[in-house]
């Protein structure tokens, strides 16, 4: 796995390296290149992502833990509104010395490259289906409106036009029983 040593998700660990027990912490704003994600929401290019970061030599290699603060920005799932909100992930990963077993991530020429751990669990933490509210209503089937809050009166839903016969029979009941005199005999 080649990887450049100047992009700015790039650290420097020359100091720590096998010095098992020594740690540095890094505070790291870094605006993105490019988007990051595929769905209806993503992290756009420009945005910036506040790194808290924690590096740990331990034996095996450098220890990477910390989180990552981003807005994350698209259309809400149900009636489409445009949202962004703020999204908070961890993440820990051990960057191996270089040696003769492969491992998804290493330390070379005494720097850690972040940007796919940090990238993965931020896309990883994105909504797959996100919402403007919890209680969003989305999109009116007939008229595309958004719906808003209801004032507290349920609207009649459409009658399928196959049943609307059955409707006058419920109808007819209603009116029977309106006239029908109540039993008010006391026991």
């Amino acid at each position: 796995m080649k990887t450049r040593f100047n992009g700015p998700f790039v650290v420097p660990v020359r100091d720590i390296v096998r010095h098992p027990g020594e740690m540095r912490e890094y505070q790291i704003t870094v605006p993105l290149a490019e988007r990051w994600g595929e769905g209806i929401v993503t992290f756009d290019a420009g945005t910036e992502v506040d790194l808290d970061v924690r590096l740990e030599s331990v034996h095996e290699g450098i220890l990477v833990s910390g989180t990552a603060d981003a807005e994350y920005s698209g259309v809400c799932g149900r009636c489409l509104t445009e949202i962004v909100r703020p999204v908070e992930v961890e993440f820990q990963e051990l960057f191996a010395y270089p040696g003769e077993e492969e491992t998804d991530f290493e330390v070379q020429d005494n720097h850690v490259d972040l940007e796919i751990l940090v990238r993965e669990a931020a896309v990883m933490a994105l909504p797959f289906q996100p919402v403007c509210q919890p209680d969003c209503l989305g999109l009116d089937p007939v008229t595309g409106e958004r719906l808003t809050e209801s004032a507290g009166v349920e609207a009649d839903a459409p009658i399928d036009p196959r049943w609307s016969a059955l409707q006058q029979i419920t109808d007819q009941g209603s009116t029977a029983d309106r006239r029908a005199p109540e039993n008010t005999e006391e026991s």
